[in-house]
């Protein structure tokens, strides 16, 4: 199933710079796997070493927080949108 993915600003040296990247998978799991193959390194700055999605980052699949859903068991189907998006904090 192709999606596609959003690539924040912080991350795109590992897409050659680009915002918006294809993807495949049935669930976010299987997109965040071919994410990493076709773009080395990316993976592990969305996941922690024990492959969940680092507590730092949000992810999107469409207008889902998929923290609040099946995280990276939620399904991908064919044309929506992935976004990851780094917190930011502040004062």
């Amino acid at each position: 199933m192709s999606v596609s993915v959003r690539i924040p600003t912080i991350l795109r040296t590992y897409t050659g710079g680009a915002a918006e990247v294809a993807g495949e998978g049935a669930t976010l799991r299987e997109v965040f796997a071919k994410l990493d193959a076709d773009y080395p390194g990316i993976g592990a700055r969305i996941l922690d070493e024990s492959g969940k999605v680092r507590r730092f980052v949000n992810v999107y699949v469409g207008e889902e927080d998929v923290r609040f859903s099946e995280g990276l068991d939620t399904p991908t189907p064919a044309g929506v949108q992935i976004s990851v998006i780094p917190a930011v904090a502040g004062g």
